[in-house]
């Protein structure tokens, strides 16, 4: 009996034991489960950026002299090459002349039978054997000799065309045997001036209302005049080596379009720049003491866009921002948060409303910084 009552207490002692570490092991589990996530959280500073916005371009020389005819006639020769850099004055085409020769000799030919008749009349008149109007009429047909005659001249020296402008030649529209006349609605060639170009491009209303007022000035020219340089990006991504100036805008808005026309003007000193180059104008934007975050801080809620920031339990608290532009990875932000507000600012996937944090202090310029990424062959 004796013995049975050790071997019950026994028992009893050991599932007291097991009970016990079972409760420890839970309590400890617990513990575990009860203690919060830790997350990199960085308090808002003011900083000062520059951000930019590109709108497609389209560049073209200073000036753009069409080459036209002034005279008809078949194209003898083509004396330039399409590229090629000439001067003013410099012949670019001759038409063929001969039947203009011919006419001029005629036309010369009736100067002189004219003038014979009015050498002839003049006596006479003198003598009052005809009337001075014979006279006047023979005069008057000496006189439209002339001229038919200088027309045909005019014509002959038309016949060279010549270069109005310095500058680069363009596509050469019509070559040798070709018939041309002065009401061609293609050109023989185009001219450019190409040592300064300009590019155009257009803002919406929105963005023109915008570029005026973020430069200083009490009239629409002294604010284009204050407002800052812009660059150019070429077609092969590069920055173009020259800045430039925005000059005109044509100052109305299309209304088809709900745009409006605006013209940079850019120096092109080593004639990267060509008529009909393409490219993208940037255009500078400082934002000063601005409130920026990381973009991969935030998330997106039914087109929301929403940052944790710690409430002073140091639980996550979904705030709505208002964004007013982008800087690379980084948010200029309108409205929603200040100077002094603490943010989480990565890891947000796993949040929810009111999730105890354990803060980790990042500095914010740290917090700032860009991402790199490593790639390992």
């Amino acid at each position: 009996m004796k013995h049975k009552k050790i071997v019950r207490l026994l028992a009893l002692s050991v599932f007291l034991i097991i009970l016990s570490c079972g409760n420890k092991e839970e309590n400890s589990a617990a513990a575990q489960e009860a203690a919060p996530a830790t997350f990199p959280v960085t308090q808002i500073q003011l900083k000062t950026v520059t951000g930019y916005q590109e709108y497609p371009t389209s560049i073209e020389g200073v000036v753009n002299s069409d080459v036209r005819a002034k005279t008809s006639g078949y194209i003898q020769n083509v004396l330039v090459d399409e590229g090629q850099k000439v001067i003013k004055g410099q012949i670019l085409f001759e038409l063929e002349t001969q039947s203009l020769s011919q006419d001029a000799g005629a036309a010369k030919a009736r100067i002189n039978v004219a003038q014979v008749e009015v050498e002839k009349l003049i006596p006479l008149v003198e003598k009052n054997i005809i009337s001075s109007i014979q006279l006047e009429t023979a005069k008057a047909n000496l006189a439209q000799a002339k001229a038919n005659y200088s027309g045909v001249v005019a014509n002959i020296d038309y016949a060279t065309i010549k270069s109005p402008i310095d500058g680069y030649v363009g596509a050469i529209n019509f070559r040798e045997g070709a018939l041309i006349s002065p009401s061609d609605a293609t050109p023989l060639t185009k001219v450019s001036e190409i040592s300064k170009v300009y590019a155009f491009f257009s803002f919406n209303e929105a963005q023109y209302i915008d570029h005026l007022q973020r430069s200083e000035g009490k009239s629409k020219a002294e604010r284009i005049e204050n407002a800052p340089d812009v660059s150019l990006v070429l077609p092969n991504g590069k920055i173009y080596s020259e800045t430039g100036r925005i000059q005109t805008s044509t100052g109305q808005i299309n209304q088809n379009t709900g745009t409006i026309k605006i013209r940079a003007a850019f120096n092109n000193p080593n004639e990267i720049l060509t008529n009909g180059n393409s490219g993208k104008i940037r255009i500078p934007i400082d934002y000063k003491d601005a409130i920026v975050v990381p973009q991969a801080a935030t998330f997106e809620q039914q087109k929301d866009i929403l940052i944790y920031t710690l409430d002073k339990d140091n639980k996550a608290k979904p705030t709505l921002i208002k964004v007013q532009g982008t800087v690379g990875h980084l948010y200029v932000i309108e409205s929603g948060l200040k100077e002094g507000d603490k943010i989480i600012i990565s890891g947000v996937g796993k949040l929810r409303t009111g999730t105890p944090i354990s803060p980790q202090e990042t500095s914010f310029e740290n917090a700032i910084k860009p991402i790199t990424t490593s790639f390992k062959n």
